[in-house]
């Protein structure tokens, strides 16, 4: 099996497209031609030949195709400005993109980075030929047609008569290949299109390909393909901004197949007998100029009576190879270098093949005739040492001064250095025989450029993971002084902390083992046992007190003898051992309700949500501070305990010492009880948490001291809980000597339990949801506090889609097709509920409530419920927290379209795709739709997909939509000129709801609740992906929940013998025709008089909060016009005639 080379070193073909064939694919909305065919690379399971007839398998053949007229411009462009623009071009995408990548690793060990895959991204990416390598230089050029052309064999001529506008040091021998493409509209019908391909076969050669397609009129659902590679923008053309959603293509799945089908036939009956051909003709020549001199065979020519000497053969600089496979004699070349020699192509066809016995030998030979070579030799033999002299070779071929390199040899030194690390796999680069890590280093040298310093930190990663810390800490360094001048902070700081924490790492210095075994003891131990023979037992325990397990069984033998033997244990008080084993850093108290559980920030969003709530309500009563433990409840302080030895200890008696906060002499003392393990057992370096329980029988404030346990059950000891403070830095004095605030106690309030309300879930099993389920919960509700509890409420989260009650009876609602909701159309989330509470809930009473949750999310949530109370006519409120994990799972896919209809009654068609439904309905301030079709929805069976179409017509009692656009328009035009947004809220709206295909209930309560929910949500996180400027706090009073021309499709399915509903809402493109409404402001904002500022990125937020008002849909431009044609005659046209 052949290794995978690097993508960049793969065949490059070459595509030129007619004009109509773009249409056809911009049409069908498809990528252009390129991009389609690169979605197929690499082909699996591939066979080629050598020139000695062996079949060489390859897992995967990589193909790379571009656009022929982008490779004829960009060879115009000077080598020199394309790598500058190429090094910034990367350190641009890598700056832009930095800090959310440092983001999302945080501190985390991984032996990828973000970084490093799109630095080989970005070089791999680069198609544009060379005049050091012909790597990239054409192999093939494609010349692709529809028979959608007027004349579809006139434009194939014009293409094979076109010169390819190529510098002269491109290598001439180009294979040529002929697509046509037949969509299924052509106006040929497919005889015709395949006596089309016959005529083109026998004028152009056999490398000719009839390629027939669907492209419907609706495109088909996207399909996931591989991502493509980035290119470095064109001269005068920006870097498009990253895309992170999938790579997609809009074709059938016959389609697919079509292409996958040409695609491989293109590489296996024209590409590759092709380059075999030319390999065996080249290596004929190469063989021929490498056989040994005459004159050792004169002999034999005198002994068998050669009659004359037969004459060297000769042959010129470039073989034809055919005239129907290359384009001998149509290239237009200009002025400069020779081509290169064919010894280059002969290794990198050989190469590309599997050929590798020849590829090594005349990669060998061009070595030594000092033309490279050096480069592609470690990609090809077995790793050795020798392998580092090519490295060191193909490096100082580059750029042999040591100053720093022109920014060409900058580029090539990061090219091959890419290679290298792909080609040669990660065990094998970062071996001990290779050394990987140190060629990263080398191809980077001085330059200050950003791909350089990636370049050291991935070798500083290497490192890093082979152990050489202090090596991975230089080279961490040396990367982040090369990102600090290229204004690259995030990854800079990364870096530094990467090294920072490498360099903490002490290397472990110790005696040979060899001096050990030798001596049979150690030094310590024996000036411990000699201490102890002279009455020293003091200095005897200390001296025998080691890391080692021996060491450490003297000093247990020695403890215990003393014990035995000596009535005075004053000794024992003053012995401290010299290390600790308690992490004061790590302790933390958890109380018996479980307030640590789920994400502080979290709870503290849901304490905020309900102050300002309770605020706007002219409340003015607080939410008790938490955290207190309840009188005659156990509570817990979780103590972090490490052992620092390489041994087995035990610690028994373990306990903690609890102090009361002002406790009057007349207090008795024995109201706190504390639990005492009896042994803890801790391995060699093992980490624990240990937990200890603590009540108290009345209100006080606890502070926790110190842990006291009993070392091998011999030697009492007691270590501080208490953790340093902050360092103190007010005054100059604190900044120039380390001064630290008082030490941190481990604190604890105890107070009664008047109010204690316990809320659990009656159900705490799995909860697995479908996709827009929902589910009823129950929740219990006991008091267990000496006070009742008269009023509650639930706090839940933005995206927290809760009801409060249960599912209404089926019958109870009226029957319509029509329904209309009153909308406050704001995107403000919702409030508390209030949680009904028929009677005052007593002490020791309980209650049962049903809670819908209704999941449209897929994947893992957390569900964080905050619930507030408290008695009639108390003046603080009392909170109780409640996490819950559910997972919602995937159950259809959904997809949307519209069009202009040509139906006179709608103006618009919804064609709604892949669904498994039970009724549909439709919400929008506007449009109101009604079914096409009378075809009931009933049961779907699984992976079975359907498909309904909707008329959308104007709703006759919509309202005038300009109150919500001059609203729009107003709030932008303040955000605009930097004015601040007045807090006043959209107008209202009414919403026409359309009930299809039959009559059906109206929506019930929860439904809207959930409706209108799921609306905030996805209208909430369109607008902070377009205005990632705008404080998330001020959505409400610039943008109304909907546009006036907006639709919502919501499907309601329903499994009946699970017993299982739910809806899942689509939000539609808007409908309908856009005037540019925010023209006006957005031409204001232009015209006006800039006001100079120091800060560069206030005036780049600027531009970018302008950009996103013109692409917003508030100021979409559409024609309104649609013209369609109906006729019941025929028409036919002769397009012979023009």
């Amino acid at each position: 099996m052949s290794p995978v080379l690097p993508s960049s070193l793969s065949p490059h073909i070459c595509i030129i497209a007619s004009e109509d064939l773009k249409q056809l694919l911009e049409s069908a909305s498809l990528p252009p031609l390129p991009a389609i065919l690169q979605s197929f690379s690499p082909l699996p399971q591939v066979t080629t030949r050598t020139t000695s007839l062996t079949s060489v398998p390859h897992a995967s053949f990589a193909l790379r195709f571009s656009d022929l007229v982008e490779i004829e411009n960009a060879c115009q462009e000077d080598e020199e400005q394309r790598a500058v623009r190429t090094l910034d071009w990367i350190g641009e995408r890598i700056g832009r993109r930095c800090a959310k990548w440092v983001e999302d690793i945080g501190d985390k060990d991984t032996t990828r980075t973000p970084w490093w895959d799109e630095l080989k991204r970005c070089i791999e990416g680069s198609h544009t030929p060379s005049k050091t390598e012909t790597w990239n230089h054409p192999v093939a050029v494609i010349m692709g047609v529809s028979t959608n052309a007027p004349n579809p064999l006139q434009a194939i001529t014009a293409l094979h008569a076109r010169p390819l506008n190529l510098p002269s040091w491109i290598d001439p021998n180009i294979l040529k290949c002929t697509l046509i493409v037949h969509p299924q509209n052509s106006a040929l019908s497919d005889e015709e299109a395949g006596a089309l391909f016959n005529a083109v076969k026998k004028q152009f050669g056999l490398n000719s390909y009839l390629l027939p397609l669907a492209c419907p009129d609706i495109p088909p659902p996207p399909v996931p393909v591989p991502a493509l590679v980035p290119r470095l923008p064109a001269v005068g053309e920006t870097d498009p901004p990253p895309d992170t959603s999938l790579n997609t293509l809009r074709m059938a799945e016959a389609d697919i197949q079509g292409t996958a089908r040409f695609t491989r036939e293109f590489l296996l009956m024209s590409l590759i007998p092709w380059m075999e051909t030319c390999v065996v003709q080249w290596n004929e020549n190469f063989s021929s100029t490498r056989r040994l001199p005459s004159r050792l065979f004169s002999s034999t020519r005198r002994l068998f009576g050669s009659p004359s000497p037969s004459p060297a053969p000769t042959h010129s600089p470039h073989s034809s190879i055919s005239r129907a496979n290359t384009f001998a004699g149509t290239m237009s070349f200009t002025p400069g270098p020779p081509p290169p020699p064919q010894q280059r192509r002969l290794a990198e066809f050989s190469t590309i093949l599997g050929d590798f016995k020849l590829a090594v030998n005349v990669w060998e030979t061009i070595r030594k005739e000092g033309h490279g070579g050096s480069d592609i030799l470690p990609l090809l033999l077995s790793p050795s040492p020798a392998l580092q002299l090519h490295v060191s070779n193909a490096l100082a071929s580059i750029h042999p001064t040591a100053s720093e390199p022109p920014v060409s040899a900058q580029l090539r030194a990061l090219l091959y250095a890419v290679r290298w690390e792909i080609g040669l796999g990660l065990p094998d680069f970062i071996s001990d025989t290779l050394e990987g890590e140190r060629w990263l280093v080398w191809a980077a040298g001085n330059s200050e450029e950003a791909p350089s310093a990636l370049l050291l930190a991935q070798a500083a990663l290497l490192s890093a993971n082979k152990g050489a810390a202090r090596r991975a800490a230089f080279w961490y360094v040396s990367a982040a002084n090369r990102l600090e001048k290229c204004g690259i902070k995030p990854l800079t700081m990364y870096f530094l902390r990467k090294a920072h924490t490498l360099f903490k790492t002490r290397p472990m210095k110790e005696l040979s083992p060899s001096f050990w075994d030798s001596e049979g003891k150690s030094a310590s131990s024996t000036a411990g046992r000699l201490l102890y023979t002279t009455g020293d037992v003091e200095g005897a325990e200390f001296n025998q007190t080691s890391s080692d397990k021996a060491y450490l069984d003297d000093f247990r033998v020695a403890l215990a003898h003393y014990t035995t033997t000596s009535p005075d244990r004053v000794l024992l008080k003053d012995l401290k051992l010299p290390f600790s084993f308690c992490v004061p850093q790590q302790c933390r108290t958890r109380l018996a309700r479980g307030n640590a559980q789920g994400n502080k920030s979290e709870w503290e969003k849901r304490e905020e949500d309900w102050s300002s709530f309770w605020k706007q309500n002219g409340g003015s009563e607080g939410i008790a501070k938490g955290g207190c433990a309840a009188v005659d409840e156990t509570f817990w302080i979780d103590i972090s305990l490490r052992n620092p030895l390489d041994t087995e200890v035990n610690l028994s008696h373990f306990t903690v010492i609890v102090e009361e906060a002002n406790l009057q002499p007349s207090t008795s003392k024995h109201a706190i009880e504390v639990e005492t393990i009896d042994d803890i057992v801790l391995g060699a370096r093992e980490s624990r948490i240990v937990s200890v329980g603590i009540k108290a029988s009345r209100p006080a404030l606890l502070i926790i001291t110190h842990a006291t346990f009993t070392f091998l059950s011999l030697l009492p000891s007691m270590e501080p809980l208490a953790s340093r403070g902050r360092r103190l830095q007010d005054t100059a004095a604190q900044r120039q000597t380390a001064t630290y605030a008082p030490d941190v106690q481990i604190k604890v309030q105890v107070a009664e339990a008047s109010h204690k309300l316990l809320v659990n879930f009656v159900d705490d099993g799995q909860l697995v949801l479908g996709q827009g389920e929902t589910k009823a919960l129950s929740l219990w509700f006991s008091n267990s506090g000496t006070s009742s509890v008269d009023e509650a409420w639930l706090v839940s989260g933005f995206e927290d889609q809760i009801w409060i009650g249960g599912v209404e009876n089926e019958g109870s609602g009226a029957h319509s097709t029509l329904e209309v909701i009153n909308s406050k159309n704001t995107t403000r989330p919702g409030r508390p509920q209030r949680i009904p509470l028929t009677t005052s809930l007593q002490p020791e009473d309980s209650v049962e409530m049903t809670i819908l949750l209704h999941g449209e999310q897929v994947g893992q949530h957390e569900l964080h419920l905050f619930v507030v109370y408290r008695e009639a006519g108390s003046k603080q409120f009392h909170s109780v927290q409640l996490l819950r994990d559910y997972e919602v799972q995937p159950m259809f896919r959904l997809s949307v379209s519209s069009k202009p209809s040509l139906v006179e009654d709608d103006l618009y068609l919804i064609d709604l795709a892949d669904i498994l439904l039970k009724n549909i309905s439709t919400v929008s301030p506007t449009w109101r739709c009604r079914p096409l079709s009378e075809t009931p929805l009933g049961m779907s069976r699984p992976s079975q997909s359907s498909r309904f179409f909707m008329g959308a017509s104007r709703w006759e009692n919509s309202q005038d939509p300009s109150h919500t656009m001059d609203f729009v328009t107003r709030k932008l035009a303040d955000v605009l000129q930097g004015k601040p947004v007045d807090p006043s809220q959209p107008p209202p709206v009414e919403l026409c709801c359309s009930h299809m295909p039959h009559k059906s209930d109206v929506l019930k309560p929860h439904v809207r609740d959930f409706i209108h929910s799921s609306r905030q949500i996805v209208t909430t996180r369109t607008i902070s992906q377009t205005y990632p400027q705008l404080p998330s706090q001020n959505y409400p009073s610039i943008f109304p929940l909907y546009h006036p021309l907006s639709l919502d499709v919501i499907v309601f399915w329903e499994l009946p013998s699970q017993n299982r509903m739910g809806h899942v809402l689509l939000s539609a493109s808007n409908i309908g025709a856009g005037h540019a409404a925010l023209q006006d402001i957005i031409d204001a904002a232009e015209n006006a008089k800039v006001a100079r500022s120091m800060y560069a990125e206030t005036q780049r937020e600027k531009m970018e909060v302008l950009q996103a008002v013109k692409d917003s849909a508030w100021n979409a431009e559409k024609d309104p016009v649609v013209l369609s044609v109906q006729s019941e005659r025929s028409m036919k046209h002769d397009f012979s005639s023009g």
